[in-house]
């Protein structure tokens, strides 16, 4: 092990910087503390400045000290980026790039990524995080090898789609709205009016993810001006607002199962209005490797996963 390793180094001082002396922080990494005491007096006789500040009770970098901890941080995160970019050279470990959305992909991706990952453990997975426009240009782009979204029917014509999984909406109405009922947790289908529903004050997920594309299509066919009182690109936080009382939300089936504190009850909305369809699309041009088949593969499991979701 070189201590010449930006990694290494970033750990140690991260590790002395957490537990205040030499000796605790030599226990944690497994090493003497002679070892570690002397490491740190070579390095700051090499560069010829205090690295630590010995004079304090608890362990602090020195502003020297700080700076060669951001230089560390650099060189390693490029390292890291070198490390992503090299893999496309190796055969034997080609990483697949995958857009999503953050929100959305934090219920989607666990239900097929891991499967996958058992399947091909050698296979890189990077994921490029953006708006669902963004990701699909990457994908014509050939930047991103895949993209995994929802609602199939506005993508490019230059995509191949498949879809897979079929979920439910339902409307959130947290206590004190008063459409609120309070005894039971899931209303009957048709019992309300769904244009003065939406008229309530809503808490959605920003313009440009495919469920505010849902939502907005169906404030349109009510003829609703919504009254949007706060707006976030995680949906999860959306739901979770709702539930505590912030404002009446649309999710789909997935997130409400995430739903665990809060009283409110769920509203199911009409299959024809608004249901959720998961996809996964890519360059119509490309000819997927054995690698990138089994991927499609193994999202189109999804649809087992999702229909044994319980309202």
């Amino acid at each position: 092990m070189t201590t010449k390793d930006p990694a290494i180094m970033l750990q140690y001082l991260d590790t002395l910087l957490r537990y205040g002396n030499f000796t605790k922080a030599a226990q944690q990494l497994y090493i003497s503390q002679p070892y570690l005491t002397q490491l740190v007096r070579r390095k700051e006789k090499e560069m010829g400045v205090e690295l630590i500040n010995r004079h304090s009770t608890h362990l602090q970098l020195t502003a020297a000290g700080k700076l060669y901890y951001q230089y560390l941080e650099n060189i390693n995160q490029e390292e890291v980026s070198f490390q992503h970019k090299l893999t496309q050279y190796n055969n034997n470990n080609v990483p697949l790039k995958i857009g999503v959305l953050p929100s959305m992909g934090s219920f989607i991706l666990p239900l097929f990524i891991p499967q996958f990952i058992k399947n091909h453990p050698n296979v890189q997975i990077i994921l490029n995080e953006g708006l669902p426009s963004k990701s699909e240009q990457k994908v014509e782009n050939g930047e991103v090898d895949f993209y995994v979204g929802q609602n199939p029917e506005t993508v490019s014509p230059n995509l191949t789609v498949v879809s897979t999984g079929h979920e439910p909406y339902f409307a959130v109405i947290p206590a004190g709205n008063k459409f609120y009922q309070g005894k039971t947790n899931t209303l009957t289908p048709h019992s309300l009016d769904i244009q003065k529903l939406l008229s309530e004050p809503l808490v959605l997920s920003k313009t440009g993810s495919a469920i505010r594309h849902q939502v907005d299509g169906l404030l349109q066919k009510n003829q609703v001006k919504p009254h949007i009182v706060m707006e976030s690109e995680n949906i999860e936080m959306v739901a979770g607002l709702c539930a505590q009382g912030t404002g009446i939300t649309v999710i789909p089936q997935s997130i409400v199962a995430h739903l665990t504190q809060g009283d409110y009850d769920l509203y199911p909305l009409e299959e024809e209005d608004l249901t959720l369809r998961y996809f996964i699309a890519y360059s119509s041009k490309k000819e997927l490797s054995e690698v990138e088949k089994n991927l499609v593969d193994t999202f189109v499991t999804i649809s087992q996963r999702t229909n044994k979701i319980k309202k």
